[in-house]
């Protein structure tokens, strides 16, 4: 399938610590636990469609620095254009992840000035209409990307991660334009299922799948009205979560676009973020179509 991409690019750096809370300590010797990555949420989505077989275009915005230069380099190595990846910010965004042994996490993401950066329709226009749909990240420039495909009729996805109101003032526009809808269930207010209803009368989204960790997945198909759970997949130890929620995303929309079902979308993309947390890295650890059928197979004897 072809999907367009407007997301974050940046570099990760990953560090293992002891637990949480970390106590102070004025230096720890974690070996092997602190490594550093090309990832963002786009750049996850990308790299985790091209695992899928998927074919698809990336926007985005670096800076002229060298972590923009190891960008490039990655791009190019992972056989991914980088024409519409455009180098107009003053510094190229980073992030540093903390996660412990249980796989918990916790993120710091400097976005730089990309929060002043706009993609609009004229900009995407060719490929939004080559496409068979658009993943639009919640990130400042792609809000009057996301309106211009709704209004065109591109099959719209976001990805709005923790959300604690359902009028939400940053993300509406993405709530509102999203035929398909994901979240975490990280900072809601109300039990899982409560919410997605409440997102569903205020949106009207074809499709919302709240992403609940250990719990598996939510998932709401306003066709049918109904509202289901979809167990977790666990294939092995968890070294860590930072890019699961990307994973979910990546595969279910590819699974959907190829069979038009939410449902066995869903259940293949738990699997797919299952085996994903096997490894340390939000960008790292995607399985190809193949080898998620396999395991979800394996799963059901």
């Amino acid at each position: 399938m072809n999907i367009l991409v407007s997301g974050l690019v940046n570099v990760e750096t990953t560090v293992a610590v002891r637990g949480f809370p970390i106590p102070y300590y004025p230096i720890d010797y974690p070996f092997f636990g602190v490594r550093s990555n090309v990832s963002g949420v786009g750049f996850n989505i990308v790299r985790a469609l091209s695992a899928l077989g998927d074919r698809p275009t990336l926007y985005s915005f670096l800076g002229h620095d060298a972590e923009a230069e190891r960008v490039l380099r990655q791009l190019r190595a992972d056989g991914i254009d980088a024409s519409n990846v455009r180098q107009t910010l003053r510094e190229t965004p980073s992030s540093v992840v903390l996660f412990d042994p249980s796989g918990k996490r916790q993120i710091y993401c400097d976005l730089k000035d990309v929060q002043e950066q706009r993609l609009d329709w004229d900009a995407a226009r060719d490929d939004l209409l080559a496409c068979d749909a658009a993943a639009l990240c919640n990130i400042e420039f792609n809000r009057p990307l996301i309106r211009a495909a709704r209004e065109h009729g591109i099959l719209t996805a976001t990805d709005v991660h923790v959300l604690g109101d359902v009028e939400d003032a940053y993300n509406r526009d993405f709530m509102a334009n999203a035929d398909i809808l994901f979240l975490s269930d990280e900072n809601l207010p109300c039990e899982p299922e409560t919410f997605i209803r409440r997102l569903a009368d205020r949106y009207h989204n074809a499709i919302i799948v709240i992403g609940m960790g250990a719990q598996g997945a939510m998932l709401y198909v306003r066709d049918t009205g109904a509202v289901c759970m979809v167990p977790a997949y666990t294939a092995g130890p968890v070294v860590n979560t930072v890019g699961a929620g990307d994973a979910l995303f990546s595969a279910f929309l590819h699974f959907y676009l190829r069979d038009r079902d939410a449902l066995a979308a869903l259940r293949r993309a738990v699997v797919f973020a299952g085996l994903k947390i096997g490894y340390n890295g939000a960008s790292v650890g995607f399985c190809t179509e193949a080898e998620t059928e396999a395991a979800y197979r394996a799963a059901l004897d």
